[in-house]
């Protein structure tokens, strides 16, 4: 029966497309999930003048989507509503801002807000790339649930692109060949993050975050060289858990390593919980028809409720600049949107609901070749975690807590794990502020 409704949805890119309205709303499959040969087929329409005006809402753009619909001489067009803007989107907002011209209009806010505000903006079609439909009827979205699962599920047309490298995995990260309007076959390699050496800085901040971390912890961690370090450094723990917005490389060599059981987990026990996942080939083989591996919708995963449920809630993210008074910039730089919030603040707020839980922000100390300190005054913003949440913030000279510190203590701490060559100036500036 399956097989039969497969093949009567079974169509070429260009007819599939055609299901996508030239005015309205479309949502596309972030990262790994976005699916190259639909986009390349809308691009096509874009061309022939069929679109007028559509609105696409989706979150880390990558090369498919740079390479066909988000080319600045489609903007008349093509209206891109990203929620996490990557080097495409500051690429396209730069030449706009010589014309005078806004083309991309960022959307602010949590990632675990994300599927209920496209829910609420309403979707006319979503495209995604998902693996081979099995016995059942059911194609796994495999490295991305994040909004993928919630919008596939609310969009007035679903339109699948089946990839037979996109693994097949497990949790709530399945569509029905039932809920599918039209489908394509299309094998092409599966967008790949390449490994970054850490580097003695990242290992320095490592080396003390891994001392924060207890036995049976449950970790979220970002991406970049101090996270992959940490991971790194936490080879020889037991029975720590995973419950994280990202799966990537460095977590999957600390599962395999032995140090991962999820055995004290409160919730998803036994079970590798993410929302979204990205890194090379050989982490998608790690990935594929893997029943630890469980990808689950970011309203779930990122919920700070959610998070709170398990114990020892250890909660690893970057920042950008820390204000001495502990409010955070994760996402702007010289007051120009740089990335976004993604699900930090969720991460932060929720490991603080956790039983024993911490949330940890790291960074170096300084940024552009040393000149510039990321401890600062006052944060230029926009804030991406208030100075009331904020928790744990971490250099390679040290780790300042925050918690249950006045403003003036809050100076202090943060001073102290500030490079020393900007000590002098930062305790300065405090002292104007009134803080010391």
């Amino acid at each position: 029966m399956y097989e039969s409704e497969y093949r009567s949805k079974l169509t070429t890119a260009a007819e599939a497309v055609n299901l996508i309205p030239s005015r309205g709303n479309l949502s596309m499959g972030m990262a790994v999930s976005t699916p190259p040969a639909l986009l390349e087929a809308l691009e096509h329409r874009v061309k022939a003048g069929q679109i007028e005006e559509l609105r696409v809402y989706y979150s880390h753009s990558v090369t498919a989507a740079a390479a066909t619909i988000l080319k600045y001489e489609y903007m008349d067009a093509i209206k891109p509503y990203p929620f996490f803007p990557t080097i495409i989107e500051r690429s396209l907002m730069e030449r706009g801002l010589k014309e005078q011209r806004r083309v991309i209009s960022y959307m602010p806010g949590n990632f675990s807000a994300m599927p209920r505000t496209l829910k609420a903006i309403g979707m006319d079609a979503f495209v995604v790339m998902v693996s081979p439909m099995d016995k059942a009827g059911f194609f796994s979205c495999g490295t991305n649930a994040d909004y993928t699962i919630p919008v596939a599920r609310a969009a007035k047309k679903l339109i699948v692109e089946v990839n037979p490298r996109m693994p097949r995995t497990f949790g709530d990260s399945m569509i029905h060949i039932s809920e599918v309007d039209a489908l394509i076959e299309y094998e092409s390699p599966l967008f790949a993050i390449p490994p970054r050496p850490s580097s003695p800085t990242d290992l320095a901040i490592a080396k003390l975050i891994a001392e924060m971390v207890p036995d049976r912890a449950t970790l979220q961690i970002g991406l970049g060289g101090v996270p992959a370090a940490v991971c790194a450094a936490l080879h020889n723990h037991r029975d720590l858990g995973i419950h994280t917005e990202l799966m990537m490389p460095a977590l999957a060599e600390l599962i395999q390593c032995g140090a991962v059981t999820n055995k004290y987990k409160n919730i998803d026990r036994y079970k590798n919980v993410y929302t979204l996942a990205a890194g090379d080939e050989q982490f998608y083989s790690f990935l594929n028809d893997n029943p630890s591996m469980e990808a689950h919708a970011v309203d779930y995963v990122n919920d700070p409720e959610v998070i709170g449920r398990n114990d020892l809630v250890i909660s690893i993210s970057a920042f950008l600049e820390a204000g001495l008074d502990g409010e955070v910039n994760s996402e702007s730089i010289n007051g120009r949107q740089y990335s976004a919030p993604g699900g930090q603040l969720d991460f932060v707020r929720g490991a603080q609901l956790s039983k024993g839980g911490k949330s940890i922000l790291a960074a170096y100390s300084t940024a552009k070749d040393g000149t510039l300190s990321r401890i600062v005054p006052k944060i230029v913003g926009p804030t991406t975690d208030p100075r009331a949440d904020v928790q744990f913030i971490a250099t390679e000279f040290g780790v300042a807590d925050l918690f249950g510190k006045s403003v003036g203590d809050r100076a202090e701490a943060l001073i102290a794990i500030a490079h020393p060559k900007f000590h002098s100036e930062l305790r300065a500036q405090a002292r104007e502020f009134g803080y010391l």
